[in-house]
């Protein structure tokens, strides 16, 4: 199975294009508090260079619905990324699927984790560059589709993907050359070197 590849965090056309040019599976656009947080307006114009076959994502955390349908009617993701509790209370079109987010605290439901059909599996703390336990993270992928994020960089994803063996990756500070802002050669390097480890 080919190594799904996310990157978050996109602000930029320069960033955009890089990730689409390297070979990225899915782009995300961030609606969180964060550096990274673009205006449901702003990742529309960005996602009208996205081409077919190349998923949107929508990044919230905790959005209230009014929140949600802000960014749905002007955004129109592929895909809405947030903490899984938060989907029992929003309403998610038939076009939308879902990217549950869990985290690596002493709290994690594994058995929940197992029950989903794809999920995003990172370190207790978001977009700081933490990474979860990888052990943890490859017990879980033998259950669901996991995405690894956290902490990813071009220098260690080849680790990661060889020590836990995740459906997908997803980076956002591992390719920046400061807070918030993309770097494409970065881009380029993660996404070359997480192809090869999948060859490896």
């Amino acid at each position: 199975m080919r190594l799904f590849i996310k990157i978050c965090g996109i602000t930029t056309a320069d960033a955009l294009t890089a990730a689409i040019d390297a070979g990225a599976d899915a782009v995300g656009f961030v609606f969180a508090e964060s550096p990274r947080r673009v205006t449901p307006a702003a990742a529309a114009t960005l996602a009208e260079r996205v081409p077919p076959g190349v998923l949107r994502v929508a990044v919230m955390r905790h959005p209230a619905q009014q929140d949600w349908q802000a960014v749905l009617a002007a955004f129109e993701p592929d895909w809405l990324q947030t903490d899984a509790a938060d989907y029992t209370s929003l309403a998610l079109p038939a076009s939308v699927a879902r990217l549950p987010v869990y985290r690596d605290t002493p709290a994690l439901d594994t058995a929940a984790v197992a029950r989903e059909d794809r999920v995003l599996f990172e370190a207790a703390a978001s977009g700081v560059g933490q990474a979860p336990d990888w052990n943890r993270a490859r017990n879980l992928a033998c259950g669901t589709k996991l995405m690894l994020a956290g902490g990813l960089t071009p220098a260690n994803v080849s680790a990661a993907v060889a020590a836990v063996r995740p459906w997908g990756v997803d980076v956002s500070s591992g390719v920046e050359s400061g807070r918030g802002q993309k770097d494409p050669k970065l881009i380029s390097a993660f996404v070359a070197a997480a192809r090869r480890a999948q060859q490896d």
